[in-house]
């Protein structure tokens, strides 16, 4: 039977998601002591994720889930419309292609000094080294204006906040206590930072966020300090272990990485590729807002499921070979399924063309600037984390 208790989930959940997915679609499990469902095939989680029956039905009062994250004011992640079409409209308005497109530059000037330095050692962590410090100057950094002297503070909140994010029935009550300290602290820093902003704006998301206006609509004070944290939080997870995870999928597998450097243009499809075979989100749950029916069975109006992305995306029925990492898989005219790395619908990533901007200047840099690298160690620790999945260290010798 799965269960998320299992030693092997942190460092292989994908054979207990193969063992899921043969037993059912659709398997009724308990988190704690709340009975919810879990969602394991492709065609299943797809259908939660886009119908809309389904949201997070905290706002109706309906959701079976405890979650104290979807309490931060502005976290629209865990929002169901009209209230979630209202902040997203908000965001994307602030957050625009534009916006993003303007990031690429400093990103690949970030990446250039920070594998220079890494060349120069001959070594380099590629989570600690490169990828953390990449988003930290991209996210709290660039998009909210905030002090890279406080990239420490960042990183901590960000990983609490994180790994308080799993159901709170899967939580030692110490992650609790680490995750409202770190809400608080968090939510302070940047209720001063957005005070500054008003009084003095600066080229950046959080002083266009404080600015925004849409049809005589504005975003709270509240409103935006929950952004940030949301931004804070889900924009550096997903980037960091994106890198880390992907990287590390290179690594295990020389022949893709030998093909990624004889033709980069690969990188974009090798990206979503990485996405659907390690992807940084694991699951997400949702709550019928209705009742409806998914894979043939009924589910009530409030009724929980748990939709195993990660699983979907190793679905053999829909990606052959679905455990083979291919670089190649992506590319072409006709690719495969929409992975749901970044999931699907009205929840689908706000901040997806910013992680793939930073791991493309981090992968493409890397396999330009150093023609071999080399796993250090054989032993990769990962995150306490359910959600996120990501590795606590990468590193690798660099030889150029």
């Amino acid at each position: 039977m799965f269960t998320f208790s299992d030693p092997a989930y942190r460092t292989d959940p994908y054979s207990l998601y193969r063992k899921a997915r043969d037993e059912a679609a659709l398997i009724p499990f308990h988190l704690g002591d709340v009975p919810v469902t879990l969602v394991t095939r492709y065609e299943e989680c797809a259908a939660v994720l886009t119908g809309s029956d389904w949201g997070h039905g905290y706002s109706a009062g309906i959701s079976p889930f405890r979650d104290a994250v979807a309490a931060i004011p502005g976290s629209f992640v865990r929002m169901d419309p009209p209230e979630h079409a209202r902040l997203r409209g908000l965001v994307n308005k602030a957050f625009t292609p534009r916006t993003v497109a303007e990031m690429v530059p400093l990103a690949n000037q970030v990446v250039d000094e920070l594998v220079d330095a890494a060349v120069r050692r001959g070594s380099l962590d590629v989570l600690n080294d490169l990828a953390v410090p990449l988003a930290v100057a991209m996210i709290p950094g660039r998009l909210l204006g905030g002090d890279l002297a406080d990239g420490e503070r960042f990183r901590r909140w960000q990983l609490a906040i994180a790994r308080g994010s799993d159901p709170d029935t899967l939580l030692p009550e110490e992650d609790i206590e680490a995750r409202t300290q770190a809400a608080r602290e968090c939510m302070g820093h940047f209720a001063e930072l957005i005070a500054r902003k008003r009084a003095e704006p600066t080229p950046d998301l959080l002083s266009e966020l404080v600015a925004v206006e849409q049809e005589g609509d504005t975003l709270t004070e509240a409103e935006v300090v929950g952004l940030c944290v949301l931004l804070l939080v889900a924009g550096m997870e997903t980037s960091i272990n994106l890198i880390g995870n992907g990287m590390l999928a290179l690594l295990r597998n020389p022949g893709q990485l030998a093909l990624l450097r004889e033709r980069p243009e690969l990188i974009p499809a090798a990206l979503d590729e990485m996405l659907r075979y390690d992807a940084p989100t694991q699951f997400t749950i949702r709550v019928a807002l209705n009742d409806t029916t998914v894979g043939g069975r009924e589910f009530r109006r409030g009724d929980g499921v748990i939709v195993l992305t990660a699983s979907a995306s190793r679905d053999e029925r829909v990606y052959p070979d679905a455990d083979a990492f291919d670089v190649t898989r992506y590319a072409g005219t006709r690719p495969a399924r929409r992975h749901l790395g970044f999931s699907l619908g009205v929840h689908y990533c706000v901040g997806a063309p910013l992680a793939r901007i930073e791991a493309e200047a981090a992968i493409r840099t890397l396999l330009d600037r150093a023609p071999e690298l080399t796993l250090a160690t054989d032993e990769v620790e990962y995150q306490p984390s359910l959600i996120h999945r990501g590795i606590l260290s990468l590193p690798v010798t660099v030889t150029t």
